[in-house]
């Protein structure tokens, strides 16, 4: 293997059908209308010197490098900023020509150190290249290094270029005295993150970046999403890790295992260590871009908290015992089998995670079904877009989003509900920014002020701050607008959609009880609004809706979905670019548990387990019976662990215990197991209840594929081998083997090659097709080989749309004297779910601890101040954290993250939950808040247990 070098063109590529030819230095080339003569002459294999030039972001033509002649036209203009034109005559390499670059790049020598030798850039620096390019070998202006430090100093002008490096950010460096002022990372910053933090401070050669006018890059409006680093063609932005390590050697390209946008970076290793992570230009989810947590927050895999030894105990209060991998599987698979004979097949099951592999899931789906010969497996993807699957399957027949990422493109009108992608799907929410920058309508539907209200050159048309709980009825209301004023697309509903079920549909609509008027008390949202923004999303041209948890973690959730499929039928956004229902998925592999069978009732590919002829599929594969009877959820679960007739748990890579809602709860229900088995990296919270550790491996260290929620298969490769000895599907596999399974998978392409033998979406997926193509996008079927970016562009997977009526139906939890406020919770971007990866990185600089947004006027009836500590009580539990007084969030609704175990958020939700898919009501919890002196009794205690269940015996 080694260093995968892209090219870069310079500029962007031009998106014209029509082609122009031209003549570069005598060669003829064709390329697309719109595309730079720098670009052109790329494309012909010539490369033409530049360095303020990067196709990352437009031209800008300042570094006066990359100049040409043109027959025809007087002066050298800049080829990146000229465009072709039928029949040119460029020339690229005339002795006027460099002459001049020679002399450019004199100055440009002229005011930067030559310190090349100990410069960590050495070796990847775009200015040495260009240097040597061009031919300079000599300079005649001197570089007056500390002598001019001295003066300036003396007479209290101290130039910028000699401010000490910055490196308050804990990824890179800033070292302004090497900075070119190209902008190259300010034109990033502002393109293709659209942050706007970073500006060009004084003139000439006093110029230099800086971050935000006169601050360090940490306290600075920077979101370290690490494009500025990319950008700098020299040493001036660095990453920390390639100035202590040095240049990387190798290469691997592979996919994030952080949220569900899926991004493609180049794992760039020096032997078997990483050097850094950098985003695949190539890469179709992501376009080149990246956030903190894909790009820097990779430290985890080598942090000394992870367990890289199997480990078992009798007893939850004994300290752990450090074993062999047979003996932890003997332990493991003679308690399981042990149960099974004593309570019956149904008294164990799995959990399978959204942040492993399709063919580690499919394995432990399949462990259960095959093995444990039960359907007991269930997955934290239905604890969070359950809904999604279910109201998307009831409307238009399958259970994903109906577009790729770069239809958004393509956008006019946006409508944002229960989603913040700027701090969830950061990446995606970059891109989201570009367009509404070029135009586009924003409508935000959502408790909260997210970023993308009102941001640097971003403003939303509408936003709806309603109450929490009450999605069903705004939708439901803007879909009363459209019918009743006549909105809706007659002709796409005739063609595409069930007629009869849309007339009852009209019906329901059409009445008053659902109109803007008369939900407005209720939700907390003007009439007015509700009308404008449902007038804009049905008349504003293409109108795409991207929603999160913020719509399926209710007692509602699949009602809500249903609801804004409804709107998009109605609107006839469906089916073509920049419309469409898009649900943003939290973590890394949602949706790909989702398709790999994870629920009890769903065997791969969203099929019943009551239907004859797809158990016989997989009998026929696997060689055993399958139950037609659906198995247990995990609350199932937890509350037939307390009644005594479930007694053993194999959990990989999920951590429920601080996940899943009402603590408590939860806690009960390990505790009353017999066997508990985590399969995990570190001693997380559910570990605190387990009998058998059994260590994992990270994304760095497998092989497989994740599915993003744009339902894209990225591959996923392995950079280094596994620190514990096995990748997490051969654990599986030994596990299953122990107890008799006689598997015999050496690679996880023979997994997929089953998935794809038993999956029909799945059907033409391979990892030569994968390789071939970079990712495709299922269904990926004879019709579709290359996969579907689209979905229902002729017409929808049930054949006709159904609309469905939606009553709102309000939730059990409700407010009152005792728990007057709404609880409502969410993500930060530089943490990650439950914080067990980010935690162990140096993103806590950003967010150390889990803090409750309150409105300052419900602070002040309270008493509380920024920073106090406060107690925050429900009907479930109680626990203590800091108070953040903001008007982002409304009166009466308070707001909290759930990222560190020591708040553990979930101890105060309760365990109601949507009433399709058991999809827990994280989202609206009643409670009141009062001042504390610090953590509960509650905290304490679970901080001790917590504690006392870590210890390790010493080796002997």
């Amino acid at each position: 293997m080694t260093l995968i070098k892209e090219i870069d063109y310079g500029t962007r590529q031009a998106t014209s059908e029509d082609t122009v030819t031209l003549t570069v230095d005598g060669f003829d080339v064709s390329v697309p209308e719109g595309t730079s003569v720098m670009r052109a002459s790329m494309e012909a294999g010539i490369s033409i010197p530049k360095l303020c030039a990067t196709d990352m972001v437009d031209a800008f033509g300042s570094c006066r490098l990359c100049l040409v002649e043109i027959d025809g036209k007087r002066g050298t203009p800049s080829s990146c900023t000229t465009l072709v034109e039928e029949g040119m005559q460029v020339h690229t390499q005339t002795k006027r020509l460099k002459g001049l670059r020679r002399g450019v790049m004199e100055l440009y020598i002229s005011d930067h150190p030559l310190d090349c030798l100990t410069c960590a850039a050495n070796g990847d620096c775009e200015l040495q290249d260009m240097a040597g390019a061009v031919g300079l070998r000599d300079v005649r202006y001197g570089y007056d290094g500390v002598n001019h430090v001295q003066q300036r100093e003396a007479s209290g002008e101290l130039n910028a270029k000699w401010k000490p490096k910055d490196e308050t950010n804990p990824y890179f460096t800033y070292d302004p005295s090497k900075c070119i002022v190209c902008s190259r990372c300010v034109r990033a910053c502002e393109e293709v993150q659209g942050t706007f933090a970073l500006t060009i401070e004084g003139r000439g050669f006093d110029s230099r970046v800086t971050a935000s006018v006169n601050e360090s890059f940490l306290d600075s409006e920077c979101v370290s999403c690490g494009a500025c680093v990319q950008a700098c063609p020299t040493g001036t932005l660095q990453e920390k890790s390639v100035i202590e390590i040095g240049q990387p050697e190798r290469s691997v390209v592979t996919t994030c295992a952080y949220c569900g946008v899926g991004c493609s970076f180049k794992a760039e290793m020096r032997g078997s260590e990483l050097v850094r992570m950098v985003p695949y230009k190539d890469g179709k989810a992501n376009r080149g871009h990246s956030c903190v947590k894909g790009r820097f927050a990779y430290g985890y895999a080598a942090h000394q908290d992870r367990i890289l030894e199997p480990m078992v105990r009798e007893s939850i209060d004994d300290p752990w015992r450090e074993v062999s991998w047979d003996e932890a599987l003997s332990f493991a698979a003679n308690r399981l089998q042990g149960l099974q004979k004593t309570y019956g097949k149904e008294s164990i099951g799995v959990i399978t995670s959204s942040r492993c592999t399709n063919e580690e899931t499919y394995l432990v789906q399949k462990l259960t079904r095959a093995v444990f010969e039960n359907n007991n497996t269930d997955t934290c993807a239905r604890v969070c877009h359950s809904p999604t699957g279910y109201g998307l399957g009831q409307t238009f027949g399958t259970s994903a989003g109906t577009q790729d990422f770069d239809s958004v493109e393509h956008c006019d009108v946006v409508l944002v509900i229960g989603a913040n992608p700027t701090d969830g799907h950061p990446v995606f929410g970059s891109r989201l920014k570009k367009r509404l920058r070029e135009g586009a309508k924003l409508i935000v539907l959502d408790p909260r002020r997210i970023d993308l209200v009102k941001s640097p050159h971003v403003k939303a048309e509408h936003h709806l701050a309603l109450r929490p709980g009450t999605n069903v009825a705004v939708v439901t209301a803007m879909a009363h607008v459209i019918v009743s004023e006549g909105l809706f697309d007659e002709t796409f509903i005739r063609e595409r959609c069930e007629w009869d079920e849309f007339q009852d549909y009209v019906d329901f609509i059409s009445d008053p009880a659902q109109s803007p008027e008369a939900i407005e008390e209720l939700t907390g949202v003007s009439a007015a609004d509700v009308r404008s923004a449902a007038r804009l999303y049905a008349c504003g041209g293409n109108a795409a809706i991207y929603y999160g948890l913020g719509v399926t973690e209710h007692s509602q959730g699949s009602t809500a979905v249903i609801g804004l499929a409804n709107l998009a039928m109605l609107t006839g956004n469906i089916g073509k670019k920049g419309v469409g229902i898009n649900p943003l998925r939290g973590q890394n592999n949602v949706q790909g548990s989702c398709d790999m069978g994870s629920f009890p009732h769903e065997l791969p590919g969203y099929r019943h387990v009551k239907n004859a002829d797809v158990r016989d599929i997989f009998e026929r594969m696997w060689g055993v019976p399958i139950s037609d009877e659906p198995g247990l959820r995990i609350p199932n679960m937890l509350d037939a662990a307390v009644e005594g007739t479930f007694k053993g748990l194999y959990v990989q890579g999920e951590d429920i215990l601080q996940s899943d809602p009402d603590t408590k709860h939860v806690a009960a229900g390990l505790a009353a197991m017999d066997c508990v088995i985590v399969h995990d990296l570190f001693l997380n919270e559910t570990a605190n209840y387990a009998h058998v550790f059994l260590p994992g491996s990270t994304f760095l260290e497998k092989d497989g594929t994740f599915t993003n929620a744009e339902r894209r298969i990225n591959r996923v490769r392995k950079v280094m081998p596994p620190r514990n000895g096995y990748a997490d599907w051969e654990v599986t596999q030994l596990l299953a083997n122990a107890m008799g399974g006689g598997w015999t998978y050496t690679h996880p392409s023979q997994v997929m090659a089953e998935i794809a033998a038993t999956t029909p979406s799945f059907a033409n997926v391979t990892y030569e097709l994968l390789d071939e193509k970079g990712s495709v996008q299922w269904p990926c079927t004879d019709a579709t080989p290359e996969g579907s970016p689209i979905m229902h562009v002729d017409g929808f997977v049930r054949g006709k749309g159904r609309f469905i009526r939606t009553d709102y139906v309000a939730t059990d939890e409700k407010t009152g004297p005792r728990f007057p406020l709404l609880l409502t919770t969410g993500r930060i971007l530089s943490q990650y779910n439950v914080g067990a990866q980010t935690r162990r990185t140096e993103n806590v600089v950003w967010h150390e601890e889990d803090v409750l947004e309150i409105h300052p006027h419900d602070a002040e009836l309270r008493g509380v101040k920024d920073g106090d500590w406060i107690k925050l009580v429900s009907r479930s539990g109680e626990t203590s954290l800091r108070a953040s007084v903001t008007d982002r969030v409304s009166t009466g609704v308070v707001y909290t993250t759930f990222h560190h175990p020591t708040t553990q958020a979930n101890v105060v939700t309760t365990d109601y939950s949507d009433w399709a898919t058991n999809c827990p009501e994280y989202k609206v919890t009643a409670v009141q808040v009062s001042l504390s002196n610090g953590p509960t009794d509650w905290q304490e205690q679970y901080q001790e247990q917590s504690t006392r269940s870590r210890r390790i015996e010493a080796a002997e």
